[in-house]
């Protein structure tokens, strides 16, 4: 025993984790009644059902009419590789990665598709590269929320509005969390799993017209996987905009995201997410910086993600332990808040520095996360007390 008391209150919904993440409020399974299951998704109805949601999340997306949205496989990694394979080399291409998933898509260009003009523009886990260097006449490679680092783009006006190249941003885990200048967007992806609270293994692709242009006109030379292929030789798949998909969806999956969408819409629609997401993370910032221990590891605060709040610890009893033993330190402090049911999934990501990570985007409720701070604190100072994090020497 420690000696610090439990805070008498728990979150209701204890549900933190950055991917998947948190059902929407209101959420049971009673809703997934209506699923279409047990019928093919190329039936009439299936293909009614994958149409409506489409339609849904144009409407909701606030997109503008002559872009297209597809239902695609492999979830946000799925949609942005497929978008990478079948667009990119037509150009120099300029990727910036500021967070682990930043870099996998470096080393795909690089390593995979081995493109030869690249130049990959990078910077430390906290802060974002200097976008100034985005050429125009390139294409341009982002992710628009750095879900690792918890650095996101404040805004896109450092993509220029008479561009030559394409960009393409990853957007999962910003989407529906603050605005989408679609004019500066080309291709953009995501996964309901995240910022609606979906489940996992669906992605989703966005298309502008100039993408579409660079689909018809351009064959990448390598070849490309059927799950990636919304194009051959020079012809677009126009089925897949509208309810047709390129393997078996989950259509539990379609009417738990319809669900979602549904509720989104209750809550005010898009503005509202946007809404619900900021004073979300205000919460988690205005604790922070009133901590003795927990620090913002973000260097700009314009910059702070407004879903994926990364929490550093400054306390010299963690900061003077070695890489390891914060690694065990936040470990230990995750499992506890986890069998006390006050937190789950809050450890930071594997190939972040060790800290925590909380998901504040609209699905997540505020009183829940006021609950949780305290918790925060007496795990910090009850994994401290314990001792039981070896220090270095």
């Amino acid at each position: 025993m420690t000696g610090f008391s439990k805070p008498p209150i728990k979150p209701a919904r204890p549900y933190f984790s950055s991917g998947p993440c948190a059902k929407p409020p209101g959420w049971s399974p009673d809703l997934l009644a209506g699923a279409l299951l047990g019928r093919s998704h190329r039936s009439v109805e299936g293909r009614t059902e994958l149409s409506r949601l489409i339609a849904s999340l144009k409407s909701l997306l606030e997109l503008p009419a002559d872009y297209r949205l597809a239902i695609v496989p492999g979830s946000d990694t799925g949609a942005f590789e497929m978008a990478m394979w079948s667009l990119v080399g037509a150009r120099a291409v300029d990727v910036f990665a500021w967070d682990v998933f930043g870099q996998l898509w470096v080393r795909d260009i690089l390593d995979e598709l081995k493109l030869d003009d690249v130049a990959v523009h990078e910077a430390p886990f906290g802060s974002l590269p200097d976008l100034s260097r985005a050429d125009g006449k390139r294409d341009i490679i982002f992710t628009a929320n750095g879900t690792t680092s918890g650095v996101r783009v404040a805004n896109f006006d450092w993509i220029a509005a008479d561009r030559e190249g394409l960009t393409l941003c990853d957007a999962t885990s910003a989407v529906f969390a603050q605005d989408m200048d679609w004019a500066k967007l080309d291709v953009v992806t995501f996964s309901w799993q995240k910022c609606l609270g979906g489940e996992a293994a669906h992605g989703v692709l966005i298309l502008s017209p100039r993408a579409v242009e660079r689909a018809r006109s351009y064959t990448p030379p390598w070849p490309v996987p059927k799950l990636f292929r919304f194009a051959r030789e020079g012809v677009l798949d126009e089925a897949l905009f509208d309810g047709q998909t390129i393997n078996t969806p989950s259509m539990l999956c379609v009417e738990d995201c319809q669900q979602a969408v549904a509720w989104a819409e209750a809550a005010g629609g898009l503005k509202a997410l946007q809404a619900r997401a900021r004073r979300n993370a205000e919460i988690i910032s205005d604790w922070v910086a009133a901590s003795e221990w927990a620090t913002d590891p973000v260097a700009d605060p314009a910059t702070r993600s407004l879903t994926s709040v990364v929490i550093a610890v400054s306390d010299p009893s963690f900061t003077g332990l070695d890489l390891a033993a914060q690694r065990r330190f936040i470990g230990d402090m995750a499992t506890l808040l986890a069998e006390e049911g006050a937190a789950y999934d809050i450890a930071g990501h594997r190939g972040a520095p060790p800290g925590l990570r909380i998901w504040t985007g609209a699905t997540i409720e505020a009183e829940d996360l006021d609950a949780v701070l305290p918790w925060l604190d007496w795990a910090f100072r009850t994994v401290q007390a314990k001792g039981a994090v070896r220090r270095p020497g």
